[in-house]
């Protein structure tokens, strides 16, 4: 059966497969998805060329690195014009601090994780959205003190439960 976005189950089998271990052998990942090497690795490019993989990262115990601040923040925006949020869209792409930003319907416009060395760099750098000229309204900072969970959806898990 062909999932709603062109994905078999083998497909969603190679891409959470790679979503849970990062980037593997062709030996290994066919092992995974129980697919002879050749086809798998063929279906893995395939999929790499559609953009459905993203990119490959380590997942970086950051508390054992560094002892960072990390903020969740919620921005308005005193217009609600496509310009308004394009041009500030574009403005929080190019700030490395800001690791995660999602676009919400609602009370709010975008909610935001922030992750600098200090609270007085975050300050900063919030000091600087305002003054960029991006039509910020309000902003609510809540300061995160222990992380709990991070990670990414059960890929398999959710594709089946779509399908029903």
């Amino acid at each position: 059966m062909r999932e709603r976005q062109g994905l078999d189950p083998t497909d969603i089998r190679i891409l959470s497969a790679v979503q849970k271990h990062g980037q593997l052998s062709k030996t290994k990942l066919a092992e995974i998805v129980n697919l002879s090497p050749t086809p798998c690795w063929a279906r893995l490019a395939r999929l790499r060329a559609a953009g459905y993989i993203r990119g490959y990262h380590a997942d970086i115990a950051l508390e054992r690195v560094v002892d960072a601040a990390r903020v969740i923040v919620t921005v308005s925006l005193t217009h609600h014009r496509k310009s308004d949020f394009e041009r500030f869209e574009r403005h929080i792409m190019a700030i490395d601090e800001i690791t995660d930003c999602i676009s919400t319907g609602g009370g709010v416009d975008y909610i935001m994780t922030v992750v600098t060395p200090s609270l007085s760099t975050f300050q900063a750098l919030m000091e600087e959205l305002l003054s960029a000229d991006l039509a910020i309204d309000r902003y609510m900072t809540y300061f995160a003190t222990r992380l709990i969970k991070a990670g990414q959806p059960n890929l398999a898990k959710l594709a089946a439960q779509a399908r029903r």
